[in-house]
């Protein structure tokens, strides 16, 4: 009757832990004191005095403590590694089991930083069908053995907490693979970019007057998607797209780069095809950024579909093409051509404001407006012109020129409320 009532209390113990972990496994807190409540929950249960949570990993194969309870010396974290027959046999293992001298070696390696003899049960804890992890319990009070019961209801508790080990395992891989992922792609970004810079400095080559022209794009582009609140990922391809929008040109005949009077339709002809045969020649190239063939082509492209090679409307022009059409423009407005001198940043900025919606999508004026604006205040950390010219534009003037361009999108439209 007294071992009908000691199994009966130890059953009930065993249901009260089972109702307190499950909010822990459950729940948002961190996985370190997750692990915490769970060993101190089975040590409970098992009516053990000390006992440690051991996170199984392939790369190295080894067992890592996550936590430990009651051991007076115990490597914080402690390490063991596992040979492919430990896996086997802990895998295979159909529940929890007591250790003697001679199963020591069948289960667990000496060659960590904690001795196996400290353990004198483990229960191997399984998520679909795999080693998640290892729960070892050390001496009992009076250094008692563990029975069927104890096995039983530490088992109980196990197959729960594996379920909590399997997950935190998988969301840490996951998020290991990210960052891995992150890491590579900065990596592979910077290379692009140093790639690309080099590439649009060939680009420019052909003449002096468009020295830098192909880098500064780049830059702009990319100031304007900042300043229209896209993602890095976004910018970072309008940046490599501006390096390379002009790309065709290297097929162009130098003579067309220095004429200091208009081109001849036959000629202008052969200075537009440049957006062809650069969109030939980027369509070959595996980018990161799947846009940029389409920027390269387009960039010419205007709003009311008077551009080139395509002549496209607006509601055809992806956001990108938009943005480094843009920014193309304001660099060639705002440099010196053999047919005429620069426009100042504030007169360049007002004929773009003046075209805008008709040529050009006012939301990507309003992001070069913004930047202009953080020019000509000093709050840029890198300025947009980097000393190239003088912002000589007052900021209330490029606050002007920023209600005037709503005052023109908006003007005439019927709001309902």
């Amino acid at each position: 009757m007294a071992v009908q009532i000691n199994n009966f209390r130890r059953l009930l113990r065993t249901v009260e832990a089972l109702s307190e972990l499950g909010p822990e496994l459950t729940g948002e807190q961190e996985f370190s004191e997750t692990s915490r409540r769970m060993l101190s929950a089975i040590i409970e249960a098992a009516g053990a005095r000390e006992g440690a949570l051991f996170l199984f990993s392939e790369k190295p194969t080894a067992l890592t403590s996550a936590a430990a309870q009651g051991f007076a010396l115990l490597p914080e974290p402690s390490f063991i590694p596992l040979l492919p027959k430990h896996v086997h046999a802990l895998t295979a293992a159909r529940g929890p089991i007591v250790l003697n001298p001679s199963t020591y070696s069948v289960f667990l390696s000496s060659n960590g930083n904690v001795a196996p003899e400290l353990f004198r049960c483990l229960a191997p804890l399984k998520a679909t069908g795999k080693l998640a992890g290892v729960v070892a319990l050390g001496r009992r009070p009076g250094d008692a053995i563990y029975e069927d019961a104890d096995l039983d209801a530490m088992g109980l508790l196990c197959s729960y907490v594996a379920l909590a080990v399997h997950n935190h395992t998988l969301t840490q891989t996951v998020a290991q693979r990210v960052s891995e992922n992150l890491r590579l792609m900065a990596s592979l970004h910077g290379f692009y970019d140093n790639a690309l810079e080099a590439f649009a400095t060939a680009i420019d080559v052909k003449h002096v007057n468009i020295h830098g022209h192909s880098l500064r794009v780049g830059r702009y582009a990319a100031a304007i998607g900042d300043a229209m609140g896209m993602e890095s990922g976004e910018v970072a391809a309008l940046r490599s797209a501006g390096y390379l929008h002009d790309i065709g040109k290297v097929a162009v005949d130098r003579r067309l780069f220095g004429k200091p009077s208009a081109l001849d339709p036959e000629e202008f002809r052969e200075m537009a095809d440049h957006t062809v045969v650069g969109h030939q020649i980027v369509s070959s190239v595996q980018f990161p950024w799947p846009k940029i063939p389409e920027i390269v082509r387009w960039h010419h492209e205007r709003s009311d579909g008077s551009g080139y090679p395509d002549a496209l409307a607006a509601d055809e022009l992806p956001m990108p093409v938009r943005i480094v059409g843009l920014a193309d423009t304001f660099d060639a407005m705002t440099s010196t051509r053999p047919y005429r001198q620069p426009y100042s940043v504030g007169a360049a900025l007002s004929e773009l404001v003046r075209m805008a919606p008709q040529k050009y999508d006012p939301n990507v004026v309003h992001g070069l407006l913004i930047q202009m604006r953080r020019d000509a205040i000093g709050s840029n950390r890198t300025p947009l012109l980097a000393d190239r010219m003088t912002v000589n534009i007052a900021a209330s003037d490029i606050d002007h020129l920023a209600a005037t361009l709503q005052h023109k999108v908006s003007h005439g439209k019927l709001y309902l409320t």
